[in-house]
């Protein structure tokens, strides 16, 4: 288990360091992004305090398919590693199916909901007393099928108690008592985002059912690998969404069952995440003059951190002198530590659950339904400077979605290369976030029944982003509306495509699109990464840029609809009846190097 915490001089601690000889680091392919750049900076300090007590461990590390297992675990351990990629492990008989719901409009090209799907499948699996995890990819999604399951579930045959969730936000406490829950069967079915995907024992369940594609192929694999963990027959269901990324998945199961392109990607560098652990470093070790950790320069640093009275300067060691305890501060899962709980109002006053900086404006903004193990909670008072919010538990047939508007500025170009009718870019921007109003949205039916505003201060974030722009004389060849609808449609092909090859989840990148860009002055599509900082997505876009462009285009052009839909460019009513034609011929003279005729 990883903590983020370590006491060296502890007595069993010193006695561990002092004879520690090897590291096991088991599904590698899952320490990437935050999660693996925080992993990385958690092991330099362990090499720290081993070096500390005379020891030197090997690592041994353990990966699921991915295309660079031997880049990310040097990456992560900072070693020389050597690649055994020989796989025996036994294994159960396992049912793979890929199920893509009914299109019920075919000229939009709109499929059932993802969710009604998942719902009808799991319940059919769990009327037959059959051990069943859901898996859905956000937590509103996951609480909106746990609703759904335990209003159909007749008590008679599954009481509703046998059903849970699981996600981040809930408290450890409610966790364990779900783990424990699953392993001894008390459980029948349990919906979770991927906090479930691995790392913790939650005994042998039958089906597992996803509500769209997790991101990754080893994600993927995860994921159904919690079903038939003990050699037995199992069945794992993935459920395509509308999305782009999904119907490429589907719709290309050689890509899936084959080797994978996907990279995993880590920057233990990353300043937000560095300096955390170096606080953490220093309080289980001085730091000497002279000495190392990670790439940045350490003496200024130290020297920060002084000025902020964290550590003190004596001679040549930094001591730590703060009162805090430095890995309080840190989630691994983010490169931000500042949550914001909820405390239920309805009965008393108790917490209930957490939120992310980041999510609490879309998530529990004033008036929000907060949905927690299937129960509803709307939110009274947002205390933004305190992070708290207060709920009251209610009945209502809706559930509630924010939206996000995002103003993004460039601070600094790393790279730029100008190609023929386009060019691309890489470098630092600052990410201005605002919510703005909610939507009320109908559950079953899922149709929009009313709007409120949201009056929250907006977050900004200094990120990495990679960038494209039409050369002004591409431009040119085309009028307004098609520059609009064109590029919008493909800025959403785009954030859906670059999980293929990045190994990230579609949360952490996303797309805003800028009709004249103050900063190339010309049509422009930004992706940037969703974490302060970054942790290497854009780069590795930069370097893939032909790759990105031809994987939009086939998915545009592959697509039956007729005029776009959520399935390629998006929605027609968001991007415009001719957005999909629009989209081709741009990418068309992009990628042929031509100019666009007409």
């Amino acid at each position: 288990m990883l903590h983020t915490g370590i006491l060296p001089h502890h007595t069993k601690w010193v006695k561990l360091f002092e004879n520690l000889k090897y590291v096991v680091i088991d599904e590698v392919h899952h320490y990437r992004g935050v999660f693996g750049s925080h992993t990385a900076n958690v092991i330099r300090r362990l090499k720290r305090i081993c070096r500390f007590y005379g020891s030197e461990p090997r690592f041994i590390c353990c990966s699921a398919t991915i295309a660079n297992p031997k880049e990310l675990a040097e990456s992560l351990t900072e070693e020389k590693m050597v690649l055994i990629d020989n796989n025996g492990a036994p294994s159960g008989k396992k049912h793979f199916i890929f199920y893509n719901p009914p299109v019920v409009n075919r000229q939009l090209g709109i499929r059932r909901s993802v969710i009604l799907e998942t719902k009808d499948l799991a319940l059919e699996f769990l009327k037959k007393g059959i051990q069943t995890i859901v898996f859905g990819r956000s937590r509103l999604v996951v609480e909106i099928i746990l609703s759904y399951l335990k209003e159909k579930l007749d008590n008679d045959i599954v009481p509703s108690n046998k059903i849970a969730g699981y996600r981040g936000g809930y408290l450890p406490k409610e966790r364990r008592a779900i783990e424990k829950g699953l392993r001894e069967g008390e459980i029948l079915g349990v919906v979770s985002t991927n906090a479930l995907e691995l790392g913790i024992d939650i005994g042998k369940l039958d089906v597992c059912v996803m509500a769209g594609y997790p991101g990754s192929v080893s994600s993927t694999w995860q994921q159904a690998g919690r079903a038939g963990r003990r050699s037995g027959v199992s069945a794992t269901l993935l459920v395509a969404s509308s999305s782009p990324l999904d119907q490429y998945i589907i719709n290309h199961p050689d890509y899936f069952f084959q080797q994978p392109p996907e990279n995993g990607l880590i920057n233990p560098d990353n300043l937000f995440i560095l300096v955390n652990h170096i606080k953490c470093a220093a309080f289980e070790l001085p730091f000497e003059a002279g000495e190392t950790f990670g790439k940045e320069n350490l003496s200024e640093i130290l020297e920060f951190l002084e000025e902020e009275r964290i550590i003190h300067h004596s001679g040549n060691k930094w001591y730590w002198m703060s009162e805090a305890f430095p890995a309080e501060e840190i989630s691994l899962r983010s490169a931000s530590s500042e949550n914001f709980v909820i405390i239920d109002i309805t009965n008393g006053s108790r917490v209930i659950g957490e939120v992310d900086r980041f999510s609490a404006p879309m998530l529990i903004h004033e008036k929000a339904i907060y949905i927690h193990g299937g129960n509803q909670y709307q939110i009274e008072k947002l205390d933004y400077e305190e992070r708290k919010a207060y709920a009251r538990e209610v009945k209502v047939n809706y559930y509630t979605d924010a939206n996000l508007a995002v103003d993004i500025k460039v601070i600094d170009e790393f790279k730029g290369q100008r190609l023929k009718n386009i060019e691309k870019h890489h470098g630092e921007v600052n990410v201005t976030a605002m919510a703005t109003m909610f939507k009320k949205i109908k559950f079953h039916t899922h149709e929009n029944i009313g709007y409120g505003p949201i009056k929250l201060p907006a977050e900004e974030m200094h990120t990495s982003a990679y960038w494209i722009n039409l050369t002004p004389e591409y431009t040119d060849l085309f009028n307004s509306n098609e520059i609009e609808s064109g590029m919008l449609g493909i800025c959403n092909v785009l954030t859906n495509a670059a999980p293929i090859f990045l190994m990230c989840d579609p949360q952490d990148i996303k797309g805003v699109f800028q009709v004249r860009s103050p900063f190339t002055k010309l049509p422009t599509i930004y992706i940037y990464e969703s974490y302060p900082g970054g942790v290497g997505f854009s780069s590795k876009l930069f370097e893939i840029h032909d790759k990105l462009l031809t994987t939009a285009f086939e998915m545009i052009e592959s697509c039956r609809c007729e005029q776009g839909c959520p399935s390629c460019v998006g929605p027609v009513n968001e991007v415009g009846s001719k957005a999909k034609e629009h989209a081709l011929k741009i990418l068309e003279g992009v990628l042929n190097g031509e100019e666009y005729k007409g």
